[in-house]
């Protein structure tokens, strides 16, 4: 684990930061893989983390004049999801961000984190492959840009030099004519890592296509392009013959591995099947169907707030917070998560560790307005902190009502998950006060009962939105 936590201030910051510290240093947005490869030893030799959630103005996602879409290096799958710019000029990239982990999890990722992990499994790739982008390299010395076509090397791998950081991602806007989406294929309905994901773009005119891109993802050491199929749908019209032969083209494209979660064979005959359906929901104009209009994100008002000057958190340094609405002074023995700073420092062990892993949600806290996995969060990353934890919920000695839903309703069974549950389903209370059922089953996606109490669990939420009304 790290040695040492910078709160960085500025862009120039990091930059000098990253000059000194080189292979031992590692910019941190959401930070929710790298924690678990730290932990898992999975990265070695990281002795610094550059901690960039303070720096003003890079979460933004913006349209110039040219018709270029940029985007920050703090923007979120959460804010991709939400986005007016990217759901119309992107909606690939919106869809595939919705599919990305959970609530939490999206809350804290950043599509740039998604692209430098290099994982070909990466939900945010295959979209922003087929949509042309380009990623913005900055180190102290100079600045380059790359198109994310040529940024990876293989599994895990990119061209970025350990002095660089990516500050922008940017690429050129659907046309009016242009139609496409983003389909994956997982082993759950949520918090799943791909088997098989796709991306299409069709450049049209009227029912002809003019040009077509297709990305596989999940299927090979890196994102590529089903070239054969792309250069088959040329010049015709989307029937389904014509969607039946790209599709097979597509799989015939795939070059994927066995592995615990998929074989080769069955990974070549889901390409087919996935680019098949993405391709008919485009012919039959329904891309957008499973998409949510109104989609829940567990993220109210409350934002990070910026620093006067670069803090340095090591070993045994105090971390300030306010928790609960209690100013609290920490000093823990070691580097660790906020979910173990939660139990172990501040004493609030209402906070549940499940898996440690950000799948079960039984951690899930609100940081600075958000619902967030405290589990792979860093500790630092409190300082300065708002956040509310189980016991936070309860006022004057009164539960809050979705506490008393959960014992009324038997939603609480063994009890372990409960507090991940109300957490996620009070954020949805506050963010949607009217929810409907849909809503909260996405609400709690993030969020495992091991004893299946789902139905009741949703019931009692619920029951305690009836109540609010």
């Amino acid at each position: 684990m790290w040695q040492e936590y910078y709160c960085a201030q500025s862009v120039k910051d990091v930059l000098e930061i990253l000059s000194q510290r080189r292979e031992k240093a590692r910019v941190v947005a959401g930070a929710t893989d790298l924690i678990l490869e730290l932990e898992r030893g999975v990265r070695k030799g990281i002795e610094t983390l550059i901690d960039v959630t303070r720096i003003p103005e890079l979460d933004t996602i913006a349209l110039d004049e040219k018709g270029i879409v940029h985007i920050g290096p703090m923007v979120t799958h959460n804010q991709c999801v939400a986005s007016e710019v990217i759901r119309k000029y992107a909606f690939p990239l919106a869809k595939a961000a919705w599919e990305v982990g959970s609530p939490q999890i999206r809350n804290r990722g950043t599509i740039a984190g998604n692209l430098i992990t290099a994982s070909p499994a990466n939900d945010t790739i295959p979209p922003l492959m087929a949509l042309g982008a380009n990623v913005v390299l900055q180190s102290s010395q100079h600045k380059r840009t790359v198109a994310l076509k040529d940024f990876y090397e293989g599994v895990r791998k990119t061209v970025m030099q350990p002095d660089e950081m990516l500050i922008e991602i940017n690429f050129p806007a659907m046309l009016q004519n242009q139609r496409g989406s983003f389909a994956k294929f997982a082993l759950r309905q949520a918090q799943a890592i791909s088997v098989v994901n796709v991306a299409a773009i069709l450049d049209l005119d009227g029912n002809t296509i003019r040009s077509a891109r297709i990305t596989l993802g999940a299927v090979s050491p890196t994102i590529i392009h089903a070239l054969e199929a792309e250069k088959y749908l040329q010049g015709k019209n989307l029937d389904e013959q014509v969607i039946e032969a790209a599709a097979e083209l597509a799989s015939s494209a795939a070059n994927p591995i066995n592995d615990i979660r998929s074989s080769l064979v069955y990974r070549k005959k889901i390409v087919k099947v996935i680019t098949q359906r993405l391709l008919r929901a485009i012919a039959q104009s329904q891309e957008r169907k499973d998409f949510p209009e109104d989609a829940v994100l567990l993220k109210t008002a409350g934002g990070d707030v910026g620093l006067p000057e670069v803090i340095c958190h090591t070993r045994g340094g105090t971390i300030t917070a306010t928790i609960n609405g209690r100013l609290y002074y920490l000093k823990p023995e070691s580097n660790k998560t906020l979910l173990r700073l939660l139990r172990e420092d501040a004493g609030l062990t209402g906070t549940k560790e499940g898996c440690a892993e950000g799948e079960c949600g039984a951690c899930t806290v609100f940081m600075d307005g958000m619902a967030v996995m405290s589990c792979l969060v860093p500790a630092p990353r409190a300082h300065g902190a708002e956040i509310i934890t189980i016991e936070g919920l309860s006022q004057e000695g009164q539960l809050h009502p979705l506490q008393e839903a959960f014992i009324e309703n038997a939603a609480v069974q063994c009890g372990y998950c409960t507090p991940g549950f109300i957490m996620s389903a009070a954020k949805l209370m506050e963010e949607k006060p009217h929810p409907t059922q849909e809503q909260i089953r996405q609400s709690i996606t993030g969020n495992l009962c091991r004893c299946t109490g789902y139905y009741k669990i949703v019931r009692a939420i619920e029951c305690a939105v009836e109540k609010a009304r």
